[in-house]
């Protein structure tokens, strides 16, 4: 079955504050402790959530303007593996951060921030990238396997520039689509707006890094 970004409107349509700035990372075989375990990251600060509270609580730190002296983030474990969800976050999409977490799994991760027009979109597997690119700029993709996933990024949505304009995303609630379509394609998981809504998220706060590359 094809997954196009049509099937994730929903996420710009209920979740817009998520949307201006997030990070999701889905990471196979591993549970939220695990996740925290492998972060070296802290929860005693923290009971388990419910969407809504760990939304405020990630900009309800004890820092200028509501930050946390590292990354928050709320975990919650799926049949195959974990989701990692950021509000205002990017810990997700930091290199440092991404390769040692996947080491011996898959992970898949993509951020946005509309602040400053960045976000990103990662594959990795054990520890390799396999590949990244910016959103906007799906044309300029690196990684071992840069042009492995083309067929099912088209299909997505992503404009690659080669005339085919088939599956191009044309509203901005497609085209926000368009990353979680690809993170189906290589996960074979299929977030839905109850599993975000629904969950009961362990959350924590892992250390910062002193690079922010993506």
């Amino acid at each position: 079955m094809t997954i196009t970004a049509a099937d994730y409107v929903w996420f710009y349509d209920r979740f817009p504050g998520l949307w201006e700035a997030y990070c999701l990372t889905l990471i196979q075989g591993l549970r939220p402790q695990d996740v925290v375990t492998r972060l070296n990251a802290r929860t005693e600060d923290f009971e388990p959530m419910s969407f809504e509270d760990m939304e405020s609580a990630a900009y309800s730190g004890p820092g200028p303007y509501g930050g946390w002296p590292g990354y928050f983030f709320g975990a919650v474990a799926l049949a195959e593996g974990c989701l990692v969800v950021e509000p205002g976050g990017a810990m997700g999409v930091n290199q440092d951060i991404i390769k040692p977490l996947s080491k011996g799994t898959r992970l898949v991760s993509h951020s946005n921030n509309n602040a400053n027009a960045t976000g990103y979109f990662y594959w990795l597997e054990d520890g390799e990238i396999r590949l990244g690119f910016e959103p906007l700029l799906p044309t300029m993709r690196f990684g071992s396997d840069p042009d492995g996933s083309v067929e099912a990024m088209r299909q997505a949505g992503f404009d690659l520039g080669d005339g085919d304009q088939s599956g191009t995303a044309e509203s901005e609630a497609a085209r926000a689509g368009t990353v979680f379509a690809l993170a189906e394609y290589l996960t074979g998981v299929k977030l839905t707006e109850h599993l975000l809504e629904a969950s009961v998220y362990l959350c924590a706060v892992a250390p910062g890094t002193t690079s922010s590359r993506p």
